[in-house]
């Protein structure tokens, strides 16, 4: 992934294109922890303390402020796209029910696999020192009883105002519901809004991400302080975890292709390296599209079929997203100690559900903020550590890509197996 920040626009329908400094920002955070570890027992510590503190605090700030519009406009359009492909047929409409399954099936196998696997595998000790990157402070989640009622905000923009993503998100996914049946003419209007509504913010939260090495940094530098060498385990920890149930979702794909494509599992994995490769060199399902198409074809899916459903999985659908993105907040979750109810966990599975149609567009670095970060307020998870997980978001995101990939050609032989005469 390039080493840059650039955001320009490719015509008035198209999102703005960001190129992210990632590398530099995982330069920032190991260079943060380096010093930290360097500083821990010196009498210098506190006066760089004092400047890297409020420095980090403010661009998690600035990174915060971004999450609810943006979310508001990239789901819009996001579940709009997906409604109005509905219409397109037969196909459309298989091809959306198995996104659907994939999606629950992604979430609902993290929420039980996770807990057990940091059960057996604990995060390390030292991690706690993660803990204080910022002012943490967890979210208040209704109990059972209060959370069916909490669906539904009686105002929207009080429920803004207190970031709660859970009614706020129902609400956006309605809204893009209903605009689907009023006018086209009017519906043009609507979607020009939340199209520029999500350029704006996207323009915004770049201008942040630009600054991500020097905010990193200045975050690092007080974590390694406190947790010394640990920090560097914990990080590693997180990337093996979270990857795990990117994993599972990668293994799902083989069992789809084999249960709903009739294809066994060795031909499917001969015919899926080409675009395997490419993903994992590029970190990028839209790249990976051509050879997505050629390995369809290696497989015997009608070209009609692998020509509908491929591009429009690469634009609608990241399989992997529910899974991995409740990972995160699962694993910030058991840093904190936060014990997690059944009620959060519905909240975390809905929540990234909807979310997962917004965001699958987006690069890897913007698409942690704005998909995690509604999940965590809403399960009622501090989000602060996430502004040092970002850093090493471009590892998971290998898992990522290569499940999504892999994930798009099981769902496309799927569709083709069931739509054949």
């Amino acid at each position: 992934m390039p080493d840059a920040t650039d955001v320009k626009t490719t015509d008035d329908d198209s999102l703005v294109s960001i190129r992210l400094p990632v590398w530099w920002t995982f330069g920032g955070l190991i260079a943060g922890l380096v010093a930290g570890l360097l500083l821990a027992d010196n009498a210098a510590l506190d006066m760089v303390l004092a400047i890297t503190q409020p420095v980090g605090s403010l661009w998690l700030r600035a990174l915060q402020m971004t999450i609810i519009p943006l979310v508001a406009g990239l789901l819009v359009l996001g579940i709009t796209q997906m409604a109005l492909a509905a219409r397109a047929g037969r196909a459309a409409r298989l091809m959306l029910a198995c996104v659907f399954a994939v999606l629950i099936a992604s979430g609902t196998a993290t929420v039980l696999a996770m807990p057990l696997l940091l059960e057996a595998f604990p995060i390390p000790q030292a991690a706690t020192g993660m803990l204080e990157a910022g002012d943490m402070a967890a979210q208040e989640v209704p109990v059972i009883a209060d959370f069916i009622t909490s669906l539904i905000a009686p105002n929207v923009i009080a429920a803004a105002a207190e970031t709660a993503m859970l009614p706020l998100t129902i609400f956006f996914a309605l809204f893009a519901l209903a605009m689907v049946r009023i006018p086209v003419s009017q519906r043009a209007v609507l979607l020009g809004f939340f199209r520029a509504l999500a350029n704006t913010m996207l323009t915004i939260i770049g201008w942040v991400l630009w600054a991500a090495p020097v905010g990193v940094f200045a975050l690092a530098v007080g974590v390694a302080a406190r947790s010394g060498g640990g920090a560097f385990a914990t990080l590693g920890h997180y990337i093996l975890t979270v990857s795990a149930m990117g994993l599972i979702v990668l293994l799902g794909a083989y069992l789809l292709a084999l249960l709903g494509g009739g294809i066994s599992p060795l031909k499917f994995a001969r015919a899926l390296v080409p675009a395997q490769a490419v993903a994992i060199s590029t970190q990028s399902s839209l790249a990976s599209l051509p050879a997505m198409l050629d390995s369809a074809s290696r497989l015997g899916i009608r070209e009609r079929t692998a020509d509908f459903v491929l591009p429009l999985a690469v634009a609608i659908f990241r399989a992997t997203s529910p899974a991995m993105n409740l990972a995160v907040v699962i694993y910030v979750a058991s840093l904190a100690g936060v014990e997690l109810t059944a009620a959060q966990m519905l909240a975390g599975i809905a929540v990234a559900f909807v979310i997962s149609v917004g965001s699958v567009s987006l690069p890897g670095s913007i698409s942690f903020v704005v998909s995690i970060g509604p999940i965590a307020i809403a399960m009622g998870v501090p989000v602060e550590p996430l502004a040092l997980l970002v850093a090493v978001e471009m590892l998971p995101d290998i898992m990522r890509t290569l499940a999504n990939v892999t994930m798009n050609v099981a769902v496309t032989a799927t569709v083709d197996r069931s739509t054949q005469d």
